[in-house]
């Protein structure tokens, strides 16, 4: 028996369908490989980490150049990227990118097969999202990170389900442990500790902005009860980009026929709307799903070569809309410079060591949380509206929470763009964040004459920066009693946080860390005191 052509070609493409979902399998596993290899383990030192997703974005790549006026060496392999759009169209949408692979399973999961597809609702609002955040970084707005997927992506993970997924691990394990049968523990406990070497993260954090990255990487799944891969379709700014550079791809799909008659069901099944009424497939949307090429009842929908010449059907900007986006953009950072400026919250802003200056920090931060998920004492944050609506989620140090430890340096080995430099240890041990201060009112040699000495002993500088002088107080019961009162040597300390974290005063912390000195901001700097190492105390 002979098969029939359109029959072989069915076959092929199902082969194809076949391998895009193992190519979306690996690639999925792979992030999720690298993102658990994005952890403390006990060394100095990451082989692995999930950063390599922000150095293949070329949107991340585009606006922190543009936004820091350099070239980041780091963000060059994002070129790659673009030139794969230029030979197989935006096949990174369907074959490589997590979100999208997420998406896919979610829209099975939850049962919208049936859903018939339907144009896409907000056809230009990508682009128009594209160009405001392209112009914005140009005139130093940094809010690329906001909306690009991996870094929604791999902000949810690392302040909401990875810890949320270790507490849920701990719980369940320890009830098992307390009340379950000894029977029972034979296989829970190698399970749990198979999971503690392998899975589960180093401990247990917590983080001040975990809801809200929830809730913006559970928007992506909720989007698709409205339309099937919404968020690629309409929102995705880096998708966007891709597309564009994919409507001069050399690889394509033919659709338009006149053999189809009356038949559309590719348009229906298209889960990126790349197909309209004539069968006219757009590559600036087309994702390489095979769908429509391995359920095209007749088999009359392939591919071609053509050499970067754009398509006619594909969806482009107004003139209006397109001036409109350009005077949004343009006008949004002149009003945000002439805000006034909050100098409380940003004393508070202390950041990781090795950050840049303040502005090119911004400007290259991607808000993706690898340092605060990396960080070994919890000690960074993500910021909320501490240093603008331009900073949020990027990293600060709350050391009432955590502190930053002495000799550790994984921040900066892990930022993909460079906004945190790489330091040596040695370079760590000197890079002031910023400084210590005591509170008289609190401190209890101070206030109540109680003997105290937990902050100098957890100082990790060689020369401690934390000394005592003899003091005659009274006590609580009006007693005078001899105790040692602690001060600050201005010269060593370094801003770790560690005296605020142990601090043994409940609430506010007897002593506690400003961004005062640090070494990054040129016009930070300490008062000067008249005695030697004095000067860091407050009334």
């Amino acid at each position: 028996m002979t098969t029939r052509p359109h029959q072989a070609s069915k076959r092929r493409y199902f082969g194809l369908k076949i391998a895009r979902i193992c190519s979306q399998t690996f690639f999925l596993g792979l992030f999720l490989f690298l993102f658990i290899k994005t952890d403390y383990t006990g060394y100095d030192t990451i082989e692995y980490a999930v950063n390599i997703l922000f150095r293949i974005d070329p949107l991340l790549a585009l606006c922190t150049m543009l936004a820091g006026k350099v070239i980041i060496a780091l963000m060059a392999p994002a070129l790659i990227i673009l030139l794969i759009s230029l030979i197989f169209g935006r096949g990174f949408c369907g074959w490589f990118c997590p979100v999208g692979t997420m998406l896919d399973a979610a829209h099975h999961l939850l049962g919208r097969r049936k859903m018939g597809n339907k144009p896409t609702r907000f056809p230009h609002l990508a682009l128009i999202i594209l160009l405001f955040i392209v112009v914005s970084s140009l005139l130093n707005f940094p809010v690329v990170g906001y909306l690009d997927p991996f870094s929604i992506l791999v902000r949810a993970f690392s302040q909401s389900l990875y810890p949320a997924f270790n507490s849920l691990a701990v719980s369940f394990f320890s009830f098992t442990y307390e009340s379950a049968p000894p029977a029972v523990n034979l296989v829970t406990e190698p399970l749990y500790s198979f999971l503690k070497q392998s899975v589960l993260p180093f401990e247990q954090k917590h983080y001040d902005l975990a809801l809200l990255s929830f809730m913006m990487f559970a928007a992506l799944f909720l989007l698709e009860f409205v339309q099937r891969r919404f968020f690629c379709r309409n929102i995705c700014p880096l998708g966007a980009l891709i597309g564009l550079v994919s409507r001069l791809s050399f690889l394509r799909v033919n659709g338009g026929d006149t053999d189809c008659g009356k038949c559309r069901h590719c348009s229906q099944i298209c889960r990126m709307g790349a197909i309209d009424d004539d069968r006219n497939i757009g590559m600036g949307s087309c994702s390489l799903c095979m769908d429509c090429l391995e359920q095209c009842p007749r088999q009359i929908i392939g591919f071609k070569r053509s050499f970067l010449t754009p398509e006619n059907n594909e969806i482009s900007l107004s003139r209006r809309k397109f001036i409109g986006t350009l005077a949004a953009g343009a006008m949004v950072p002149p009003i945000l410079n002439v805000r006034n400026t909050n100098y409380h919250e940003r004393a508070n802003l202390i950041r990781p060591p090795g950050a840049r200056e303040e502005h090119d920090f911004l400007y290259r931060c991607v808000r993706c949380a690898e340092c605060i998920q990396v960080c070994i004492g919890n000690a960074l944050q993500p910021t909320f509206l501490q240093s603008g609506i331009e900073g949020i989620f990027t990293p600060r140090l709350v050391a009432r929470t955590g502190y930053c430890e002495f000799n550790c340096t994984l921040c900066g080995q892990v930022c993909p763009t460079g906004a945190i430099k790489e330091l040596t240890l040695e370079q760590k041990h000197r890079t002031k964040i910023g400084h210590a201060w005591f509170d008289k009112n609190v401190c209890l040699p101070y206030a109540k004459g109680i003997p105290c000495i937990v902050c100098e002993e957890h100082c990790p500088t060689p020369d401690k920066a934390i000394r005592f002088r003899l003091a005659d107080v009274y006590d609580d019961q009006d007693r005078k009693v001899r105790v040692k009162q602690p001060y600050v040597v201005d010269s060593l300390c370094i801003g770790c946080g560690i005296c605020e974290t142990k601090c043994p005063v409940p609430g506010r912390s007897a002593i506690y860390i400003t961004s005062a000195g640090e070494e990054r901001d040129r016009d930070s700097f300490l008062p000067v005191s008249g005695e030697q190492g004095g000067g860091s105390e407050i009334y």
